[in-house]
């Protein structure tokens, strides 16, 4: 569906059971055509449920060609008490292509006062392009944990990574210090930085109090980097 009539297919991602058990592999495969344009996006956050025995794992593999264009904003991850989820993002960027991704997740189910009970969270992200890494990260959790300090989230709920990727462009590190600036205005109290990468594009760290508050930080990112890569206005999902 083209929601704002820019040519942007907008996608969403349905997994019919409503969430992932243990033993479940769910596998998204995405290729782009040169000069294509999508947004992903899923219905509402995904829940991943206690697992005695294997755990639950979930891909998603993008090809995007010359001149293609993914917006990849899946709501984020609720696990369960002894919840096992391995998941592992990989996209190959043409150089002329232009990636805007984020991967976000809870502690626990904040609302029921459980955090860090579940028992393992093993989420990788890997971008390349044809010279080499542009992005290579991945976070190993076993739990249980109680992480709310120096070196965990520092007692806040909400997890998030943000990635804008375009290998041919520059300027990223006038971005950084831009998505900075305006989120630093609005929300003072959340715990955020942005930077520059090596090369090709900025990555966003959000540490959150609330998924209201976490999806409202990263619409902001979304529409400053869409509008600033693409060219494009906000895009508004139509969910309830």
């Amino acid at each position: 569906m083209d929601l704002d009539g820019s040519g942007t297919a907008t996608v969403m991602l349905l997994n019919p059971t409503g969430g992932l058990v243990g033993g479940d592999v769910v596998e998204t495969s995405v290729k782009l055509g040169a000069g294509s344009r999508a947004c992903l996006t899923t219905a509402a956050a995904s829940r991943v449920y206690r697992s005695l025995g294997p755990p639950a794992i979930s891909r998603f593999i993008a090809v995007l060609e010359d001149g293609a264009a993914l917006e990849y904003m899946p709501d984020h991850l609720i696990p369960s008490p002894g919840a096992r989820l391995r998941q592992r993002t990989e996209v190959a960027m043409a150089p002329g292509s232009t990636l805007i991704c984020l991967d976000a997740w809870a502690v626990g189910r904040i609302a029921r006062a459980e955090r860090w009970r579940f028992a393992e969270l093993d989420s990788a992200i890997v971008v390349r392009d044809p010279r080499g890494p542009l992005v290579r990260e991945r976070a190993s959790l076993t739990g249980p944990h109680r992480l709310e300090g120096l070196g965990g989230t520092d007692g806040l709920g909400y997890v998030a990574t943000f990635l804008a990727l375009a290998p041919s462009r520059d300027g990223w590190g006038a971005l950084a210090d831009h998505l900075s600036g305006a989120v630093g205005m609005s929300w003072r109290d959340e715990r955020f930085a942005v930077t520059a990468l090596g090369r090709g594009g900025i990555l966003a760290r959000l540490l959150c109090s609330s998924a209201q508050t976490l999806h409202e930080v990263a619409t902001m990112l979304w529409d400053l980097t869409r509008h600033r890569l693409l060219g494009l206005g906000p895009l508004r999902l139509r969910k309830l």
